[in-house]
């Protein structure tokens, strides 16, 4: 029985099914404005891709200093609350409520120290279970392990030097380190604009060819990011997605005042460290506020390069006969495999029904009478409501499924919350309302059962 369900899970992993696992999320995308950070509410790209998003962005009228009103909101929503105690990116069980999380410009280090040590981990939590991460600027700074001085050799006019410790395993404390490597400051080129060649073999000429030339011109740069490829500093499984190429006249002033040249330095990556976590996209420029042509399109890329990334579902548990498994517990409780489904979320199971099993039931009871739990199953795959064989989508928490007979062999069920919150814009994003209940989590139990 082992062996079977190893390799059902094996063969799962080369399933080409994201739209149909997509289903597993809250929303796509949240946008983190939040303190010391720009705060942007609009977010082109993702109109321009039709997606869905929400967004946190602190006061506008000093977004470069912490205040009392500010901490309260990013706290509740990055940290946990009482009606959330997990924090708007995690459902209770510890999973990415949203794909992605786009974490805009501004000042990485006091960013992270806003977020508390708490909020940080939340982050690290989101990427780990399966949710991407784009960081545009101090987004790529605060998503590394830290950042590094580029030590230019004498005598060379700024064109060459070394990195000492780019990836000794290391995090800054205020960093997520989801990039597992350190990023170099781009020094004193501020408030420029920069080309961008685009690499042979990117990832992101599967969503756009950018004009045909390879070439993005104009990205606006403002003090940000570059990582050094020296295959001693360049953290393993990292891609290069694009270089930067700063103008000639430009560079050789940079020279002359004992700087470093930009061109041909790497501009913009992308790391996933394996099918469980999500995938980081960072960039050291800030094409995110464009409107139209490849700069757009470049933001759009990066997005959806890193929503194709995110972990592959997991399964809670094994089902047996007759055993009723009580997905009851909190998020402080700190059982995974056992803690409350979220709004929108999906919770697997597996079971193996046998050649003689008949009489088959499965039945999912919930004392939350008022919200939703839809009940799926199919065969040798995850059970969503776009691919499932079988499926109960009365209204009500309660479901009794019967079969006679089934195949023999490895099942799926899968349980899904259908209830949501309902949103109310507020002057920081938006406010939760309705079932808040949901946001802790629904308790319910699950028993499959046969006759042999």
């Amino acid at each position: 029985m082992k062996k079977l369900f190893s390799l059902a899970l094996a063969a799962l992993t080369f399933i080409a099914a994201q739209d149909i696992c997509s289903a597993q999320y809250y929303k796509d995308l949240f946008q983190d404005s939040g303190i010391n950070l720009t705060s942007r509410q609009d977010l082109p790209a993702a109109r321009f891709l039709g997606i869905s998003y929400e967004t946190y962005y602190s006061a506008k009228h000093n977004p470069m200093e912490l205040s009392v009103k500010d901490t309260i909101e990013q706290t509740a929503l990055m940290v946990g609350s009482t009606i959330d105690e997990n924090g708007v990116l995690l459902y209770p069980d510890g999973a990415p409520r949203f794909k992605m999380i786009y974490v805009n410009g501004g000042r990485a280090t006091k960013h992270g120290n806003s977020l508390t040590e708490k909020g940080r981990e939340n982050i690290r939590t989101f990427v780990a279970n399966g949710g991407s991460l784009v960081g545009s600027c101090a987004g790529s700074f605060i998503a590394s392990a830290g950042n590094e001085d580029f030590k230019v050799d004498p005598g060379s006019e700024g064109k060459t030097g070394k990195i000492t410790r780019n990836n000794d395993g290391k995090v800054k404390k205020e960093y997520f380190g989801v990039y597992p490597g350190r990023t170099i400051s781009t020094d004193d080129l501020n408030q420029e604009y920069t080309g961008m060649q685009v690499e042979k073999k990117s990832p992101l000429l599967k969503y756009y060819n950018f004009g045909g030339d390879m070439y993005i011109d104009s990205v606006y740069h403002n003090g940000g990011s570059w990582i050094a490829e020296d295959p001693y500093t360049l953290v393993p499984g990292t891609e290069i997605l694009l270089r930067y190429d700063y103008d000639k006249t430009k560079e050789q002033a940079r020279i002359d005042r004992g700087s470093f040249p930009i061109s041909g330095k790497v501009s913009c990556w992308a790391y996933k460290k394996d099918g469980k976590t999500g995938r980081v996209v960072l960039i050291g420029s800030h094409p995110e506020g464009v409107t139209e042509g490849d700069r757009l399109e470049l933001t759009a890329a990066m997005f959806q390069y890193a929503m194709d990334g995110v972990g592959r579902p997991e399964i809670k548990g094994e089902l047996k006969n007759g055993e009723t498994r009580r997905m009851v517990k909190s998020t402080a409780e700190n059982d995974p495999a056992f803690t409350r489904i979220g709004d929108k979320q999906y919770h697997h199971f597996n079971v193996v029904i046998p050649k003689n099993a008949k009489n088959i039931k499965v039945v999912l009871e919930s004392p939350y009478k008022k919200d939703d739990l839809y009940l799926t199953m199919t065969k040798n795959d995850f059970a969503f409501l776009a691919n499932a064989r079988y499926h109960d989508i009365t209204l009500g928490c309660d479901k009794d499924m019967k079969f006679d007979k089934l195949e023999a062999g490895m099942w799926f069920i899968g349980v899904h919350c259908a209830t949501t919150v309902d949103t109310v814009p507020t002057d920081y994003g938006v406010a939760y309302t309705g079932h808040l209940e949901v946001l802790n989590g629904v308790p319910y139990t699950i028993t499959i059962s046969w006759d042999e």
